[in-house]
C-alpha cells in the first residue's frame, strides 16, 4: 500500500496552449479509493496516465510514498492498471492472461499458479480459468482484467473507466463489487469515470475536474451539500442541481417572474446578478397563489419517486458559460405528479438555497458558512 501525491503536476500536449492537467495538487491516502470525475476532456485520464508513466510530466512532481517517480519507467512504479477495453490477449486463456505480467517478471510458475487461483477465488471466476476471452461475457472479462491487476500485488491500482463497456444493470452490480474488493484488499486506488453516480457511490473521496483544473476534492456528501462553485453543484447529483439566473432584491431574489423571499437573507447586495442553486428535493408543489410558477415539460415516473421537468414563467438567461437557464427539475411524490403542459407552483424548503457569482460561478457564502 502507498500514498500518492501530485504536487503541481502539469501536462501540456505539443502544439496546444492550454494544459491538459494544470498544476494539479492532490493527495491520495494510503488504502483510499479516490475517484477522478468530470466531463470528457477535463484531464482525468491524463492524470491517471501521468501517474502510470504513460504521459510525460512537464512541470511539478508525482510521488509514491514520498519518492518522486516522474523519471521512473512505468514498470518500476509498482502500479497495476485496469483499462476501459480490458486489453486481454485473445489467444491466451484466463489463467494465462492473469499471470502474464508475472511470467514476464520471471516469477516462478508455482507462485504464479498460486496467485492466479487466489485472485480467481476472490473474483469468483475459478471455473473460467481455461476459457479464452471470446468465451466470456463483458462482466467476466472485466473480472479477468481485475484479476490480472490483483495478482501483481501492486502498491497502487489505476482504473480507467473499467465499467463503461457493461450494460446498465451489470454496471450497478459490478461497481459495488469493485468497491467492496478494494476495501478488502486495502490497496490505494485511483478510479477514473465520467459518471458522477458511479463516483458518488464508490469513492471514499471524489475529485471533480474541469478543463484540466481540480475544482474540489472531498467526500461525496460534502460535494453534494457544500459545492465550492456552480460547476461542481451542477455536475454532482442525479438529477443535477437546478442553476437558475436571479437578481437580488430587498428581502429576496427574483427568479423569472417571481420574487422568492429568503428568510435568512441573500449574501449579495440588491441589484446583483446571482446564480441560484436548488436541489430537486428542496422543491415541492405549492398552492397556486404561492411559490414559483412553471410550465411542466415532461414528468419522469420512476416508481418510488417522480421528477418534474418544467420551464420557469418569464425566465431570464445568464452568460457565464454554465447551463443556467429557466429549466427547473423538482422531485415529487408519484401520486401528486402533475400532467405535461400544466402550470404548477413550486415552493422552496427554507434554508436550501445556494448562491453563486453570476460571472465566475464561485460560491457566495453567508457569514458563518
Amino acid at each position: 500500500m502507498a500514498t500518492v501525491t501530485f504536487d503541481g503536476a502539469t501536462r501540456i500536449y505539443p502544439k496546444t496552449e492550454q494544459a491538459a492537467v494544470d498544476a494539479l495538487d492532490l493527495e491520495v491516502d494510503d488504502g483510499e479509493l479516490l475517484v477522478l470525475v468530470g466531463p470528457s476532456g477535463c484531464g482525468k485520464t491524463t492524470t491517471l496516465r501521468m501517474l502510470a508513466g504513460l504521459e510525460h510530466v512537464d512541470e511539478g512532481s508525482i510521488r509514491i510514498d514520498g519518492k518522486d517517480v516522474v523519471d521512473l519507467a512505468p514498470r518500476d512504479r509498482d502500479i497495476a492498471m485496469v483499462f476501459q477495453n480490458y486489453a486481454l490477449y485473445p489467444h491466451m486463456n484466463v489463467a494465462q492472461n492473469m499471470g502474464f505480467a508475472l511470467r514476464m517478471a520471471g516469477v516462478a510458475k508455482a507462485e504464479i499458479d498460486e496467485r492466479v487461483r487466489a485472485a480467481a477465488k476472490i473474483l469468483e471466476i475459478e471455473g473460467y480459468l481455461e476459457r479464452k476471452p471470446r468465451q466470456l461475457s463483458g462482466g467476466q472479462r472485466q473480472r479477468v482484467a481485475m484479476g490480472r491487476a490483483i495478482v501483481r500485488q501492486p502498491r497502487v491500482f489505476l482504473m480507467d473507466e473499467p465499467l463503461s463497456n457493461l450494460d446498465a444493470k451489470l454496471r450497478v452490480a459490478t461497481r459495488a463489487e469493485i468497491a467492496a474488493l478494494q476495501r478488502n484488499l486495502g490497496v490505494t486506488t485511483l478510479y477514473v469515470t465520467h459518471d458522477q453516480v458511479e463516483a458518488m457511490t464508490m469513492g471514499d473521496r471524489v475529485a471533480v475536474m474541469k478543463d484540466g483544473l481540480l475544482q474540489q476534492c472531498d467526500t461525496p456528501r460534502v460535494l453534494y451539500e457544500d459545492p465550492v462553485n456552480a460547476f461542481v453543484a451542477g455536475f454532482i447529483g442525479s438529477p443535477p442541481m437546478n442553476l437558475v439566473a436571479g437578481v437580488v432584491e430587498s428581502g429576496g431574489v427574483r427568479l423569472g417572474s417571481t420574487l422568492l423571499r429568503v428568510a435568512d437573507g441573500v449574501p449579495s447586495p440588491p441589484g446583483a446578478a446571482v446564480t441560484v442553486g436548488l436541489r430537486p428535493e428542496s422543491l415541492f408543489l405549492a398552492p397556486a397563489a404561492e411559490g414559483i410558477p412553471a410550465t411542466v415539460s415532461i414528468v419522469e415516473e420512476l416508481g418510488a419517486e417522480a421528477f418534474v421537468y418544467a420551464q420557469l414563467v418569464s425566465a431570464t438567461g445568464a452568460g457565464n458559460g454554465l447551463n443556467v437557464k429557466g429549466n427547473i427539475i423538482a422531485r415529487v411524490e408519484p401520486s401528486t405528479a402533475p400532467r405535461n403542459g400544466e402550470v404548477i407552483h413550486l415552493g422552496v424548503k427554507e434554508g436550501s438555497l445556494l448562491f453563486f457569482d453570476a460571472e465566475s460561478g464561485d460560491r457566495i457564502r453567508r457569514r458563518g458558512e
